[in-house]
């Protein structure tokens, strides 16, 4: 059954990709041909929920359809034929009032498959991925490195495309620095990877880029999107919250390629392992990233049970690429999810410690290296007091008790140098229990709902504890449909673009269907062995599919737009954090400072306060803290850092896991004129001047190198050599002018710099940092 399913999926990928032909007529398979026209026209009102079904009709089942709409094998006689066909306005469906109707195509479908005997399948996201056989490509034209390439390279035969040539060194430098840590490579390593000649380089030069601690930062980027990362708690007043330190965590397990399936298992339940360690118990702070709720009359409860049920949905959502949200207030309409479900899910996070308080308790100190040494001697001369007053009389002894109650109140006095939120199950008869919650309501309840798991899904096994640590290893478990094809995907997406179901953050009835499924479950079977991120990116990166040229001719553009069949390598905009690190790297401004305190860059200070709040404006940092990664800048959500935000970052107040990506004229003023881009300017301006070499045309050729990493064509200096002319000319007409251009805001010029020269040079610059090349992988 599966590998016939798998098998059709493949032709089906076709019609997905803009301008493909149609495949010729097969057999109709449920899950590519039939699922999607019921779920987008049938579901809503004749699926899984019972409490909105109308009539007894139901069609998520075939045991529903059968009884009361479709008969096996004879399409005339199948009122569901008759009913999306019908001239009758009144009969028709879906309801005319929808403004829906059938196409031919799909009623042509329908019909076949009701001919061919209306068989249903399980929905192909819900069986567990098999690996299957990897297809061999006889046609010499095409490069195979690994297996992706075959996968992909099979496709492109069947549709007769071919691959485009590799791109070159100067491209793949840059292409997986900005990948693999979402920064440009240094001169030093572009030259030695393109002086490389051993068969190998390529690989070696990835392998260096997977050690650099800034991989860590740069997949940090895209978790804390999902894991709702914020510097503050959110809603109204959105006051700061210190935690930062899970923030680190993120990083440091990314550095030290942690397992994902234990990354999974210590943020969710790092608490309950045995003896967690201080890094186990910071993991748990990935369900503390919940808003809270401070404002004066507000209900706590109600705000703990809101961030309980959002706990659920991340959950699901990060995990298992399904929307499990739809189940909270009823039965969801297009996938096999009770209510009860939902809560049963809910049971198994409804037992932490936290409940909507203002001090973010349960929290985790953490003191520095001086706090620590005087907490410990403080710590041991009151073990030693006790010890000395130990079956005293209460009247003996009373200097030294006098002298133990002053240590202990010193103790008490010490604030840690920080602290994070984590997680706390709760014991005994402190225990909650969970209800059901009529329409989401968590004041109308229901029944009492024990732990447990979708029954679509594996279940868990009989000895597993129903705990949040059950839970977590259920989510990573060898029999889990979900899990490894949901994060495969995300990792697709993040190397080439589009995942390979483009819906990333859906993978139930309503999201798309794999492009390329047979790869998928490949994949998925891959980085299931053993959860190696490193390992399962490399083998991404380092494919003949990742390595082409991203070149495009108008014709394999109209047949291909999004580049789903990867027929050409992958060109996308940067994301938010990766166009600014970008900037101040080409500066020479970009701090290597990692971990630690969040910082504030520039930003404008517009006098505003969030409602009930203090104010949204802030104190930029000094030093290098200015000039730090993306990554490490504060995110306040009722004010996200505006020039991240304008690039498609977002306030994170809920789990994001797809950035949408756009192409606005605000972006262009953002880096044309926001302050941390004009120092970006300046900086490179000065780099120039200093290290690019005695002439003109040195100094332009060193700034593009700088910016783009490939060295220039001779008619591209020529137009930025032009260009500092003419800018020079005119700063040479109003001196003050150019001293202003070229130190504000960065600063005074190096002692003998002339401002006229460098305010000519910061003119190139800003133009360099915002060439399309600049903002996009080649």
């Amino acid at each position: 059954m599966r590998p016939l399913l798998i098998c059709a999926c493949v032709v089906a990928a076709a019609p997905a990709v803009g301008g493909a032909a149609e495949p010729a007529a097969a057999r109709v398979d449920f899950n590519r041909d039939v699922r999607p026209i019921l779920s987008n026209n049938c579901f809503a009102c004749h699926g899984p929920d019972e409490k909105t079904r109308k009539g007894k009709l139901r069609l998520d089942t075939r045991e529903g359809a059968v009884e009361a709409s479709v008969v096996p094998g004879k399409p005339e006689a199948s009122d569901l034929l008759a009913r999306v066909t019908t001239k009758e306005a009144d009969e028709v469906m879906p309801p005319a009032k929808l403004g829906k109707r059938l196409t031919p195509r799909e009623v042509d479908v329908l019909t076949r498959w009701i001919k061919e005997g209306a068989t249903y399948a399980p929905h192909w996201a819900y069986v567990k991925p098999v690996r299957p056989v990897v297809p061999k490509v006889a046609d010499p034209k095409f490069d195979v490195r690994n297996p992706v390439d075959a996968f992909l390279a099979s496709r492109l035969v069947a549709e007769k495309l071919t691959q485009q040539p590799e791109a070159d060194r100067y491209a793949l430098a840059r292409r997986a620095a900005l990948d693999l840590t979402g920064l440009p490579p240094t001169p030093e390593e572009v030259e030695a990877f393109v002086k490389d000649a051993a068969p190998t380089a390529y690989e070696t030069f990835v392998d260096k880029l997977l050690a650099k601690p800034a991989y860590g930062e740069h997949m940090a980027r895209g978790w804390l999107d999902l894991a709702r990362y914020a510097d503050s708690a959110g809603y109204a007043d959105d006051p700061p919250r210190t935690i930062w330190k899970y923030r680190d965590y993120v990083i440091t397990s990314f550095n030290a390629n942690k397992p994902f399936d234990t990354f999974t298992i210590e943020q969710l339940a790092g608490d309950l392992l045995p003896k967690p360690t201080t890094e186990q118990l910071v993991a748990t702070a990935f369900h503390r990233n919940t808003m809270t709720n401070s404002e004066g009359g507000t209900n706590d409860e109600e705000f703990r049970n809101v961030a309980v049920v959002d706990r659920v949905n991340t959950t699901y959502m990060v995990w298992m690429g399904t929307s499990m949200a739809c189940a909270q207030c009823h039965t969801h309409k297009y996938d096999p999810l009770t209510q009860k479900e939902f809560f049963a899910s809910y049971a198994f996070l409804n037992n932490t410690a936290d409940a909507d308080h203002k001090d973010e308790s349960p929290t985790l100190p953490f003191w520095d290296g001086d706090q620590q040494k005087k907490k410990e001697a403080l710590q041991a001369q009151i073990a030693d007091l006790e010890g000395k007053l130990k079956g005293k009389k209460p009247d003996e002894m009373k200097p030294e008790r006098e002298k133990l109650a002053a240590l202990k109140k010193e103790d008490a006095a010490l604030k840690p140098a920080t602290s994070v939120p984590v997680m706390t199950e709760l014991v005994g008869p402190q225990r909650r229990k969970t209800r059901l919650q009529f329409r989401g309501n968590f004041l109308d309840l229901g029944d009492e709902v024990a732990e447990a798991v979708p029954a679509a899904l594996h279940q868990l096994p009989a000895d597993a504890p129903r705990t949040r640590l059950g839970f977590a290893k259920w989510l990573v478990s060898p029999e889990n449909p979900l899990t490894a094809r949901v994060t495969a995907n995300r990792l697709w997406e993040q190397v080439f673009g589009t995942g390979i179901v483009r819906t990333s953050e859906e993978f139930g009835a309503q999201g798309e269907l794999p492009s390329h499924p047979e790869l998928l479950e490949w994949l998925a079977v891959e980085l299931q062995t053993d959860w190696d991120v490193k390992r399962f990116l490399r083998l991404l990166v380092t494919s003949a599919a990742y390595r082409q040229s991203s070149k495009v001719s108008p014709e394999l553009f109209e047949r291909d737009p999004d580049n789903r069949l990867l027929a050409r390598g992958p060109r996308v905009r940067l994301s938010a954090e990766m166009v600014r690190d970008q900037a101040l790297a080409a500066a020479g401004l970009l701090s290597p400072k990692s971990l630690g305190p969040s910082v504030k860059p520039p930003q404008p200070n517009l006098g505003l306060s969030a409602a009930f709040g203090g104010s949204i404006d802030w104190q930029t940092s000094t030093g290098e803290d200015k000039f730090r990664r993306g990554i490490y800048t504060q995110w306040r959500r009722s004010n996200p850092y505006p020039s991240m935000s304008t690039f498609d970052a977002p306030n994170r107040d809920t789990c994001i896991v797809r950035r949408a990506r756009t192409n606005t004229p605000l972006q262009a003023l953002v880096t044309m004129n926001d302050p941390v881009y004009v120092e970006a300017s300046q900086g490179l301006a000065r780099r120039m001047m200093e290290k690019g070499g005695a002439g003109t045309h040195e100094k332009a050729a060193f700034g593009f190198r700088a910016c783009l990493v490939r060295p220039p064509t001779a008619a591209e200096v020529e137009r930025l050599v032009k260009l500092y002319r003419e800018a020079q000319t005119k700063f040479t007409a109003d001196p003050a002018k150019a001293k202003l251009f070229a130190t504000n805001p960065l600063g005074p010029l190096p002692k003998g710099v002339d401002p006229i020269d460098a305010a000519a040079w910061t003119v190139v610059a800003n133009v360099l940092l915002n060439l399309d090349e600049m903002l996009m992988k080649r």
